[in-house]
């Protein structure tokens, strides 16, 4: 009976390609097309950030050149997708769109780069929105992210674990040093549910990491509260030749 029911939902509401709208095979994916617009982070890559290197050096560990010159506060950071093409599409469109569903499969290609590195008892913790912002959009796209990532790691998440106490400008456009000026003091932990932070390992979720600057403020509070050690993922990494 579910089967035939399932059946029949197909029939009426046929699964469509997540960032183009095309016929998909199942719900949730993407058609040929933007499957191969999608640029998946692996190979050699920043243990550092997540951006993509080019092959050499010894061992299995590498950083790129903006993670030896300033090491971030963080002990290492993944990313799914390069930020660009499809990858660009599904970040504005579920900042920007309101397509919530979209965090579903971003979740669990999150999820599979985080997985070899996090350990049980990590505390999944998204970037935090100011509240106005949250007011307008009416939800946070690093919590859709991070509540997906925790369910498809089985970890514990706060979604106010950290808030944004001062409305700051957008980033976008600024230098590196106007973005780390511009977050000064901008976020602190949450008055009651910022002790959760203390004495546990964090996992911090966002969209898109460009400069970096947002999670390291992050990174820097939640340290600050007691934690540790301290990881990033993002669905997307912008990077300098894409």
């Amino acid at each position: 009976m579910l089967a035939q029911l399932q059946t029949a939902v197909s029939m009426i509401y046929p699964p469509r390609c997540i960032t183009c709208g095309d016929m998909v095979e199942s719900d949730f994916g993407l058609c040929g097309p933007c499957w191969r617009d999608t640029s998946f982070l692996g190979g050699v890559i920043c243990d550092g950030c997540g951006t993509p290197l080019t092959s050499g050096g010894q061992g299995d560990t590498h950083h790129c050149d903006d993670c030896m010159r300033a090491p971030p506060p963080w002990v290492q950071g993944r990313a799914a997708l390069i930020y660009r093409d499809t990858g660009r599409k599904m970040v504005l469109a579920l900042k920007h769109g309101d397509r919530q569903e979209m965090a579903r499969p971003a979740g669990l290609w999150m999820a599979n780069m985080m997985r070899p590195l996090v350990s049980a008892g990590t505390l999944i913790v998204p970037v935090p929105l100011h509240w106005s912002r949250l007011l307008k959009r009416r939800y946070n796209q690093s919590a859709l992210l991070a509540h997906s990532v925790a369910k498809k790691l089985e970890l514990s998440w706060c979604p106010d674990a950290l808030v944004r106490v001062r409305r700051t400008t957008s980033l976008e456009g600024l230098s590196r040093e106007a973005r780390f000026e511009t977050l000064e003091n901008a976020i602190h932990p949450h008055p009651k549910r910022g002790a959760q932070l203390k004495g546990k390992p964090i996992l911090l979720i966002d969209d898109v990491m460009t400069s970096g600057a947002t999670l390291r403020a992050c990174a820097d509070v939640c340290l600050g509260a007691g934690s540790g050690p301290v990881r990033i993922l993002t669905l997307a990494r912008a990077v300098k030749d894409a």
